[in-house]
């Protein structure tokens, strides 16, 4: 029997699949859970993932044999299992004479023969963080292979598994551009993707897939498992889903990229205990038949919980917590070109550490109320002496104040005073202004008006993928006041205080806006039909 997988244009790839799901289940068992060293049984959908994972060229094609897919990722809803199956193809990669790679065709037909395994394999298992980098993944992996039969062919380790002939390691690492730099990688996974959110971790993600290409007789190959990741989050899952979407739609040609993403549709109700229930059901796909949905759709009855986080988690779906300040999906959508020209007017907000957190300068054009960063600077996660440079910050405050007309800069004096005042003294002290966040009541106003001028389209930008990541790592912290009209005020934090998710560039940007704004009010705006700012030698 020849064994296929048709493709979208029609053509059919044979697959390795079969042969490896049986290998796995004859010697594999499940991994943490209720059915922790039982023998393992997939799903038909994990057995239709794993015959996608290993298809090959068929015969006649110019690189015949070889693995289709080079990256692979899995966009499933919580509690699928993602992990455990990740594991289970961690111990075929593995293990010498599991017939995860081409080994010729049967006589002369198309059909294949059995498969082998990888010479000297290495599999890295990676985590989102140092603590869980001996979790998830790994973890399962260890599981499965010390309860298994193959317990006597491996040196199983806390942080490593060797097998025995010397031919073979897996290891786990945290999400680190330098874990395994240069690494000769054959297989390796990264767990949920969605928390890959830190610019170490995105470029680690970046460092690792460069490796695979070293391998190229063991055909190395990846896997990303996540939940549908947060708007804005600027995570590796919603990178990852935003290249296939490119794929899917033209833009780009990939054809080594697999991507599987499941949701529910929009066609339920999530109101309605009937509508959550039947887009739990949609999600779950064929697991539906073995999860508990009574209990999953009971806490979508539990009075406190984020019904944003549960929609996203258990069903899905892209969609913001609602905790998070911003619309992030709206903030994309106002991406535009740079109208800005030398000597235009412009406001600026300042937002400044020195030590600890991110020092962030954004721009406004007064004229069209496009915003960018112009300049960002970040404290590294790992580092442990970190100083803002402070040089550099002070050549983009000239800069800014060279090339345009400033009409005032905004800045939250902390850790700055004496650059403020030195700004102050050389560009006048009515156009750099002290602006406290810690007011509470005015930076709450700013903040409503900035969301406003989002919500009603008012203000564009450049895009920036930085920025974009700080509006989206903002959440609302309410306040006990009330505004004028009776609403609750709120101003914006991290989600915890220690957090390494920054969001100093959407002060920046609250400042900034404030300044434009004060800046129309103040009859600072462009006469549309001669094209010069008005009054601007008297306000400046």
């Amino acid at each position: 029997m020849n064994l296929e997988c048709p493709a979208d244009d029609g053509t059919r790839y044979p697959t390795l699949g079969p042969q490896v799901v049986a290998w796995m289940h004859e010697y594999l068992v499940f991994g943490p859970g209720d059915l922790r060293g039982q023998p393992l049984r997939l799903d038909e959908e994990q057995q239709a993932f794993i015959w996608r994972f290993y298809e090959v060229y068929p015969k006649g094609h110019a690189t015949e044999g070889r693995r289709r897919f080079m990256r692979c990722a899995l966009s499933l809803a919580k509690g699928l299992r993602k992990t455990e199956l990740s594991a289970c193809i961690a111990a075929a990669e593995l293990h010498p004479d599991a017939p995860v790679r081409f080994n010729g065709w049967r006589g002369r037909s198309k059909e294949l023969a059995a498969g082998r395994g990888v010479n000297d394999p290495f599999v890295v298992m990676v985590a989102y963080t140092e603590e869980q980098s001996d979790e998830l993944a790994f973890a399962a992996l260890r599981a499965i292979l010390s309860l298994g039969p193959l317990r006597d062919d491996f040196d199983i380790g806390l942080e490593r598994i060797i097998h025995k002939s010397g031919a073979g390691k897996a290891m786990s690492v945290a999400g680190s551009p330098n874990a395994t730099d240069g690494a000769r990688t054959t297989f390796q996974v990264f767990d949920e993707t969605h928390r890959f959110t830190l610019p170490r971790q995105k470029q680690g993600h970046q460092t690792m897939m460069a490796n695979l290409p070293k391998r190229v007789i063991s055909e190395a190959w990846s896997l990303e498992i996540t939940t549908a990741p947060e708007p804005g989050s600027g995570s590796v899952a919603e990178g990852t889903m935003e290249y296939a979407k490119s794929v899917l739609n033209g833009r780009t040609k990939d054809a080594t990229l697999f991507f599987f993403h499941r949701q529910a549709s929009d066609d339920h109700d999530l109101n309605t205990i009937e509508g959550a229930r039947a887009a739990v059901i949609e999600a779950s796909g064929p697991a539906a038949s073995w999860r508990n949905i009574d209990a999953i759709v009971a806490t979508w009855s539990d009075p406190n919980t984020d019904r944003a986080y549960w929609e996203r988690v258990w069903t899905n779906r892209l969609v913001q917590q609602t905790s998070q300040a911003f619309d992030v999906n709206l903030w994309k959508t106002l991406k535009a070109p740079n109208p800005a020209k030398r000597n235009d007017v412009i406001t600026v907000g300042f937002d400044g550490s020195l030590f600890y957190d991110s020092t962030a300068l954004v721009a406004t054009h007064v004229k069209t109320g496009y915003q960018w960063v112009a300049g960002l600077w970040e404290r590294p996660v790992t580092a442990a002496d970190w100083h803002v440079p402070e040089a550099e910050v002070d050549a983009i405050v000239r800069h800014l104040f060279s090339e345009y007309t400033v009409w005032r800069m905004y800045a939250d004096p902390p850790y700055w005073q004496s650059w403020i005042a030195k700004w102050r003294g050389l560009f006048g002290e009515e156009r750099v202004i002290d602006w406290l966040t810690t007011r509470l009541r005015q930076m709450a106003a700013a903040l409503e008006s900035y969301d406003t001028a989002i919500k009603s389209k008012l203000l564009s930008h450049s895009g920036d993928e930085r920025m974009t990541r700080h509006m989206g790592n903002a959440r609302r912290h309410a306040l006990p006041q009330m505004d004028d009209q009776g609403k609750p005020l709120w101003v914006i934090r991290k989600e915890r205080p220690d957090s390494p998710h920054k969001i100093d560039l959407a002060l920046a940007g609250a400042l900034s806006w404030e300044a434009r704004t004060d800046a129309i009010a103040a009859g600072v705006q462009t006469d549309p039909y001669a094209g010069l700012v008005r009054n601007l030698a008297e306000l400046v």
